[in-house]
């Protein structure tokens, strides 16, 4: 079925397309929930409700959503959002503004992909989240201040701070700098 039919028959309620969409996309959606969830059990919840989402905004999304794929990953990635700003009461520490070496960051060479998310899925909470929507998902610091309630220093010192302590990960690695060649 293409993507516009899907679309379609998930609007009018067809539960094989809704079965359709729900298993062209839950790799899409816990990939994007195991980035935001620090825990198994979390993860599984924010990937239910992502999927809730999905299907309540296909009800009220009347236009035509022109990439089905962009579409549901940043419904993902907002209900996430929402899940971590619910659970943690939108508290967040303000921290300093320490900068780190940008020379640090050709290490992905280094280490496979699962050990890169394991470190990631590592970082606390509130750093672990900023990190996301900064490098992975493109936010820049003042719409992560506006999406979390945080202001946009904060963003920049939790953002500091993940860096920080990846690259403590990284040294209890054995890897302590990388320099293309």
């Amino acid at each position: 079925m293409n993507k516009a039919n899907l679309i379609r028959d998930c609007r009018k309620n067809l539960r094989e397309a809704q079965n359709e969409l729900f298993r062209s996309y839950r790799g899409l959606v816990m990939s994007i929930s195991r980035r935001y969830s620090s825990d198994v059990s979390s993860c599984e919840d924010v990937f239910q409700e992502c999927f809730i989402q999905v299907f309540k905004s296909l009800q009220n999304e009347k236009s035509k959503i022109k990439d089905l794929d962009s579409w549901i990953a940043r419904v993902a990635i907002n209900t996430n959002i929402s899940f971590y700003y619910k659970s943690s009461k939108g508290k967040h520490e303000d921290l300093s503004d320490e900068i780190l070496d940008e020379s640090h960051q050709h290490v992905l060479d280094l280490i496979s992909g699962d050990e890169l998310i394991n470190m990631i899925n590592s970082i606390p909470d509130g750093y672990r989240v900023i990190f996301n929507m900064y490098f992975v998902d493109g936010y820049s610091h003042k719409e992560i201040s506006e999406k979390l309630k945080i202001s946009e220093s904060t963003s920049r010192s939790q953002l500091s701070r993940a860096k920080e302590y990846l690259k403590k990960k990284l040294e209890s690695q054995g890897i302590f700098r990388y320099e293309a060649s």
